[in-house]
């Protein structure tokens, strides 16, 4: 059976629909009580896209979804597909400067939002440029309290007709998604990504993880990631197969979700294997359905962990920017230390800092270009600069530091970039000390990552306060998490006279990272001050 027939489908909305005519009755998205065949779940984003019609929603046009996991952001993001407009997926921890900004640069008409984020929205409300609608999954006569635009409740719209809505024939190079991701040394960047670049990944996945119609895709992961949304919900719909999602992950009801599923592929990311490797070991733990688990970081403890859950673990390297486009082989033994090789469709390279190849062996910025059109981001949106300086020289600049070996296994060595990664989250640096700075006591701050027990990085914030001014670590800690997302919140607190830095002003972090473990910080989680 070919899995993606041509040249009928070159679009998201358009492989949702081929799916529904070709396997109606094929049971697809799982999720709590949640069990809909590729026909059902057409007709349920059908409906939400008749509804959200009425709005004046048609193609390009940026429509916004802010809600956690669950039926209805599927039923939104493919509504808004079949419109031929761009869905943005928020970050549902997101608050401050860092929710306006998307909204507003975005320019959205048209917000879908939970209940549960109402009050993010609101503490944000008057600094809005072009909202105007908020269709809100939860209780509207709450929001019409605080909210000064028009409410909508979810299953309103949803209650439009039946039937694939008329739009343009796709184009697969036209924008699908912006998806946000962290910025390096100024705000979150949008990466435009096509519809072209949505289904390729979901054929790598395919491929590379060899998905057949008998697998089932879990993910406990949000619907605003890339690992959700286009790395498990669309190659679940091009291979045919079941795509089940959990509302959080959760260590405590991780193996009893798999079981329910009868989930055979699973992702992680972060601390993800750590934390379930740390759970007492019972029984049952290698009776499971999964055959393959796949994600970042490889742990030193895979082999041990593959033994114990009976299952194989792959590791794979990318980014949203460019792609994911280096995978661990399946059929060879794994390397410590080494990502994978990189498939056909993307060239990479090891770069010093002036664009000139590196030999193997040798650590240097890792670069990617494509071999294919529509398989790494359009742009950056709304920022020609920042997508020009990505993209230099014709190749894209990752940003990351690794090295090849004399096998072609590409090793990550760590990041070049002034970014932190915390918990799955790519985190800027340049947001975190902008929103602290924010507090009337504080002159200045620099934000690092610093080793994380877990894997990955804790977030530590070094501070400088305002002649005359004091400021206890705990009030610095809940002006925080008034005016950033949860997870960029600092877990490290460090108080100094001066930041050291360059002739020309700039925080020289590589100090401060040699002052991040000294005696004397505060550490909010054992809630000791200096």
């Amino acid at each position: 059976m070919s899995i993606l027939p041509e040249p009928r489908i070159t679009g998201v909305a358009d492989l949702l629909e081929t799916r529904a005519r070709e396997f109606p009755d094929t049971l697809f998205f799982l999720m709590n009580d949640t069990a809909d065949t590729f026909g059902a779940f057409n007709r349920r984003a059908n409906r939400f896209a008749h509804g959200l019609a009425g709005f004046g929603i048609g193609p390009r046009e940026i429509v916004g979804v802010m809600m956690p996991n669950a039926p209805e952001f599927m039923y939104a993001w493919f509504g808004i597909l079949k419109l031929g407009a761009v869905e943005v997926p928020i970050n549902t921890a997101l608050r401050g400067q860092g929710l306006s900004f998307i909204i507003n640069v975005c320019e959205m008409r048209v917000l879908i939002l939970d209940e549960s984020n109402l009050e993010q929205l609101a503490e944000v409300a008057d600094q809005l440029e072009a909202l105007e609608t908020v269709i809100l999954r939860g209780d509207v006569t709450r929001a019409r309290a605080v909210l000064p635009f028009r409410i909508v409740a979810y299953e309103d719209v949803h209650a439009g007709r039946d039937g694939d809505p008329e739009r343009p024939p796709a184009d697969p190079y036209e924008p699908a998604m912006i998806m946000f991701t962290s910025g390096t040394t100024g705000r979150s960047k949008g990466c435009v990504l096509c519809h072209r670049y949505l289904i390729h990944h979901a054929e790598l996945v395919r491929t590379q993880f060899r998905i057949t119609r008998d697998d089932t895709l879990y993910c406990p992961f949000p619907l605003f990631h890339a690992d959700a949304a286009y790395l498990t919900i669309l190659p679940a719909i091009l291979t045919g197969c079941r795509a089940a999602l959990s509302e959080r992950f959760s260590a405590s009801r991780y193996w009893s979700e798999i079981r329910k599923y009868g989930a055979t592929v699973f992702d992680f990311m972060g601390a993800t294997l750590t934390i379930l490797w740390k759970q007492p070991p019972q029984p049952d733990d290698a009776d499971n359905p999964v055959r393959l688990a796949w994600g970042v970081p490889m742990p030193e403890f895979a082999d041990a962990f593959e033994k114990r859950f009976n299952l194989k673990l792959v590791e794979v390297y990318g980014l949203t920017d460019a792609g994911v486009g280096v995978y661990q082989p399946l059929d060879e033994p794994r390397r410590p230390g080494a990502c994978g090789k990189p498939v056909d469709s993307y060239e990479y390279r090891i770069f010093d800092d002036l664009d000139r190849e590196l030999p193997t062996g040798q650590s240097g910025e890792i670069v990617v270009r494509p071999r294919e059109p529509g398989i790494i981001m359009n742009e950056y949106f709304r920022m020609p600069g920042e997508t020009l300086a990505a993209m230099r020289n014709l190749w894209f600049h990752t940003g990351d530091v690794g090295f090849f070996d004399e096998d072609g296994y590409l090793h990550f060595v760590g990041r070049k970039k002034d970014s932190i990664r915390r918990r799955g989250e790519n985190i800027s640096a340049f947001e975190i000390e902008e929103a602290a700075n924010l507090h009337p006591s504080v002159l200045e701050s620099a934000a690092i990552g610093v080793p994380s027990e877990l894997s990955e990085d804790d977030v530590m914030l070094f501070v400088v306060l305002k002649d005359g001014h004091e400021l206890s670590p705990c009030d610095l800690i809940s002006h925080c998490e008034k005016t950033m997302a949860r997870y960029m919140v600092p877990r490290y607190l460090r108080f100094l006279d001066s930041l050291p830095k360059t002739p020309t002003e700039k925080v020289e972090k590589y100090k401060l990272a040699d002052l991040a473990g000294a005696p004397g910080r505060w550490d909010r989680d054992a809630d000791s001050a200096p």
